[in-house]
């Protein structure tokens, strides 16, 4: 097996929860934003994940190294979704965007749900970065005893 498994998968995790704290900036920054090019509000996105295999299985003799194998999921980045929560509708006649009843169209984010996944997505990437340093601190203390 390879000894750098560890690194891709935690590495894989890093890349992931550096592209949704992205995400979630991208949704504090717009969080006022009435107006998009597509002429409407902007509307919350969001990260969807799948587990991948990180090696293929070998016909192996050993069923336990074949289940370890099948066990090895690292995470890669599926796709990009809009969140199809409906806008939040604030009274203020004076806004440029209201409608002919004074009220405007506001972005679907919610602050306090944004914080949230920002504090999951930080602890997820602290997770994987203990798991890098944990791999390399057992590989070096390897290479002692192998001297």
């Amino acid at each position: 097996m390879d000894p750098f498994l560890a690194f891709k998968i935690g590495a894989t995790g890093l890349a992931v929860q550096r592209l949704r704290i992205n995400l979630i900036a991208s949704n504090i920054a717009n969080i006022e934003t009435t107006r998009t090019l597509k002429g409407t509000p902007y509307r919350r996105k969001d990260l969807v994940v799948m587990a991948m295999p990180v090696i293929r299985p070998a016909n192996s003799n050993n069923p336990f190294e074949e289940k370890l194998i099948r066990a090895l999921k690292a995470v890669i980045p599926v796709e990009v979704v809009e969140d199809s929560r409906p806008f939040k509708l604030v009274y203020k006649p004076s806004h440029p965007d209201a409608d002919d009843k004074g009220y405007v169209r506001l972005p679907n984010v919610n602050p306090i749900e944004e914080m949230v996944n920002m504090i999951s997505a930080l602890r997820a990437y602290e997770a994987n970065i203990t798991v890098i340093n944990n791999t390399k601190m057992m590989m070096i203390k390897a290479l002692e005893i192998g001297r």
